[in-house]
């Protein structure tokens, strides 16, 4: 059940775009998306186990493609996996697609860069790709890098970790006593406000052809923000140049 979808311009990598009419990149609430199931794995695990949970998160999509309007990428740590994974899913008929590992891949600046990079180069124009677990301040290098979507679900997530996002920073309320009482649902709703900002934040930097300006502003907010950017431009510049405008 493909999503129409058509890109309208980039901002350097970052696509500014429309899915059924909404304007991307943007927030994926719970009820926005129909996802297959996939057969899920850790994220650093032997090849020969990632394999088998491709092929069977193959099977599943091609099982139910026409109750589903999503799928997830598997393929753990393995960049050939990953594209294998995605190609195959855009032939069976999706053109949406859930990063698998998003949380670890936070954790791993290097392979994140590499795996969303390489997923972007190789997928066809028109699919879309969405990441998870995102943290709000992490939120406009991966728009930049060709991210079109998040899960809305990471302020859950977040919520039932105790931390707090905001624009530019995550609060483990643990140890940063912000609010002397707060409940989950008190702070998952912070958490949705915050993301929502943030999207209206990168939708307009891109508007007006500034998104590097965001990224790199809150590349200083966290040392995994500055890596990452750090390691797109020397190891990307490419990629990033392919689709950045001269002056």
């Amino acid at each position: 059940m493909i999503k129409k979808f058509e890109i309208k311009s980039h901002d350097g990598p970052g696509r500014i775009g429309k899915c059924d009419g909404e304007k991307t990149p943007k927030l994926f609430y719970k009820n926005d998306l129909k996802i297959c199931p996939s057969e899920g794995s850790a994220y650093n695990i032997d090849k020969e186990i990632a394999q088998f949970n491709v092929r069977e998160t193959l099977r599943t999509a091609k099982e139910n493609v026409d109750k589903y309007d999503a799928a997830v990428i598997q393929g753990s740590k393995y960049i050939d996996l990953r594209i294998e994974c995605m190609k195959e899913l855009e032939e069976i008929g999706y053109n949406i697609f859930i990063i698998a590992n998003g949380d670890e891949l936070l954790t791993n600046p290097r392979e994140l860069v590499d795996i969303v990079v390489s997923l972007r180069k190789n997928a066809h124009p028109s699919s879309m790709l969405i990441f998870t677990f995102a943290e709000s301040s992490f939120m406009p290098i991966l728009t930049y890098m060709g991210i079109d979507g998040f899960l809305a679900d990471a302020s859950n997530y977040y919520s039932h970790l105790n931390v707090l996002q905001t624009p530019t920073k995550a609060y483990d309320l643990n140890t940063y006593k912000i609010y002397d009482e707060i409940t989950q649902e008190e702070l998952e709703k912070k958490n949705i406000e915050c993301l929502e900002f943030v999207i209206r934040e990168i939708q307009t930097h891109m508007d007006n052809g500034s998104l590097r300006n965001l990224v790199e502003e809150r590349s200083g907010t966290a040392p995994q923000n500055i890596s990452t950017l750090k390691i797109l431009d020397k190891n990307h510049m490419d990629f990033i140049l392919e689709y950045s405008q001269l002056f």
